[in-house]
């Protein structure tokens, strides 16, 4: 497994709560996966935005949507989730990105903690 990667286990546990994905309203995401885990690798590396390996793409466009799924809730939903499995041991690593990640969007839309 990759340092900062998600096994397949915990991937499947939060795919249905992503936008994007194939079936629903919208556009159909390039690749959620490689997306949430350039997410993950920023927050554990602890890296700033542009400085994300090549290998996920453009960071400008991993920011946009970062914060486009902070502004709709999306990261917050995630961890609301997690946070409901009394087993939650093995994605420790998800939900402090996501504890992170909620804390990035200052917006009124969503204030952290509530």
């Amino acid at each position: 497994m990759r340092k900062y990667g998600l096994r397949d286990d915990q991937w499947n546990r939060i795919t249905d709560l992503l936008p994007g994905r194939e079936g629903t309203v919208g556009v159909t995401a390039k690749d959620n996966r490689l997306f949430v885990e350039a997410v993950l690798y920023r927050y554990r590396a602890g890296i700033a935005w542009r400085d994300l390996p090549e290998r996920f793409g453009d960071f400008r466009v991993i920011h946009t949507r970062h914060t486009r799924w902070n502004k709709t809730r999306v990261w917050k939903r995630i961890f609301e989730h997690l946070a409901e499995d009394t087993d939650n041991r093995p994605l420790a690593k998800l939900r402090n990105v996501v504890k992170f990640a909620a804390n990035d969007w200052r917006g009124p839309e969503f204030t952290p903690g509530k």
